[in-house]
């Protein structure tokens, strides 16, 4: 629910939304609505008997008085500030997510907030079969030592100015997701080294991650992910996956 915030007015007279402590120069006090001083004479709404009395001001601590209602408004005016400062947050956050498509995949906003989709890349998996297209790899046996590579040697999603670049990833599922480096070599691009292992069959991935900051943003699988130093020039992408089944989505990138 929203919280609506009302200006804070200093009158010349002193009135309380809440209840006061007037304090006598003998040490007790009074539960009262409100006060006011008029000359020599303090006048107070009394709790207790819900009507207007007065009494000489010389009775009246009106230091002590005044000094805890100035405590009590200053703690008021903080946690003002924290409402507001939490509201304006929430109304960024909100407009930040409604900027990223719905749809699965890899975002990332440029200067000026303009939107920029990546294409997921297509990759196969090197073995001493020859190269398997990734989406074909189930049921196709390999054992041994293998690469996951994506083609070419560098990536067309150039990124200039910014070693440290952020990222929104939607998933469809809830999977694992990083940032890695990725190895070129001979006209294509390496993102993961694979073993098979003999016994079992299962296998080994092996990938050079970057460590990175996360954040979720909705319930819904929208997440922010930025690396936590400054990314030197090279090769690189954004992906997810479930460990030991071998299928990564890979959303690639170059910082220049």
């Amino acid at each position: 629910m929203r919280r609506f915030l009302l200006p804070l007015f200093f009158l010349p007279v002193f009135l309380f939304a809440s209840n006061v402590k007037l304090y006598m120069k003998d040490g007790n006090y009074q539960i009262v609505r409100e006060y006011k001083v008029e000359g020599d004479r303090v006048k107070f709404f009394t709790v207790e008997r819900d009507e207007w009395e007065e009494m000489p001001v010389a009775l009246i601590d009106l230091k002590r008085t005044e000094a805890e209602q100035s405590a009590k408004q200053t703690e008021i005016n903080k946690q003002a500030k924290e409402i507001s400062e939490e509201d304006a947050a929430a109304r960024a956050l909100q407009a930040e997510i409604m900027k990223i498509p719905q749809d699965p995949g890899v975002y990332m906003l440029d200067a000026g907030d303009q939107l920029r989709i990546f294409k997921a890349a297509e990759s196969t998996v090197h073995s001493n079969k020859g190269r398997t297209a990734l989406r074909l790899i189930s049921g196709i046996p390999f054992s041994g030592k293998a690469t996951l590579e994506i083609p070419e040697s560098h990536s067309v999603n150039v990124i200039a100015g910014d070693d440290r670049p952020t990222f929104y990833i939607q998933l469809s599922t809830q999977e694992a997701f990083g940032i890695v480096k990725l190895t070129p070599k001979a006209g294509v691009r390496i993102a993961e080294r694979l073993t098979v292992e003999p016994v079992g069959k299962y296998t080994v991935e092996e990938r050079d991650s970057i460590p990175v900051f996360t954040k979720q943003l909705t319930d819904g699988g929208l997440y922010k992910i930025w690396p936590q130093e400054a990314l030197e020039k090279g090769e690189y992408a954004v992906i997810e996956y479930t460990e030991g089944k071998v299928n990564p989505q890979i959303w690639d990138f170059r910082i220049e």
